[in-house]
């Protein structure tokens, strides 16, 4: 795999200095894309600070999903392909044609409470909560505890 430093450095966000976009947000349809899209281009230029690509819990549910691998993903990401041809790329290498079957997977992650998730990902959350989510504000869903990390909520 080659990397085209100049495209990617066009669209990459320093994630030692800011955070990548929300789970919530979508790429190609599917919700946690974008997030990989920003941590990918960020870890391919050595900019992805406290953040991991590969592997992510988060990420490990998209790919599961969708079939794609993040090996598959971190070259489309590397050639510097913009927000939309990676929107596009996903759309063709994704084994899930249904649109409706991608809508109930986004809604049931965007809804996923903690006592819904696997023991290990709860054990982990029990600590990290504390840690790192504002104590005055209540993580309701899964997502939230990115957000509310990330000062979105």
């Amino acid at each position: 795999m080659s990397v085209d430093i100049e495209k990617v450095k066009k669209f990459a966000k320093d994630l030692r200095m800011g955070y990548p976009r929300s789970p919530r947000e979508k790429l190609g349809g599917y919700v946690i894309a974008a997030r990989c899209v920003d941590k990918c281009r960020a870890a391919l230029l050595g900019m992805n600070g406290e953040y991991s690509y590969w592997p992510c819990s988060l990420a490990a549910q998209w790919f599961g999903f969708s079939g794609i691998t993040p090996e598959q993903f971190k070259d489309a990401v590397a050639t510097g392909a913009t927000d939309e041809d990676l929107a596009r790329w996903i759309t063709e290498h994704s084994k899930v044609k249904d649109a409706d079957d991608v809508l109930k997977w986004n809604n049931r992650l965007r809804d996923m409470r903690l006592s819904d998730m696997n023991i290990q990902a709860q054990q982990y959350l029990e600590d990290y909560i504390p840690k790192f989510v504002p104590s005055h504000r209540p993580v309701y869903v899964w997502f939230d505890v990115y957000d509310l990390e990330e000062k979105r909520l």
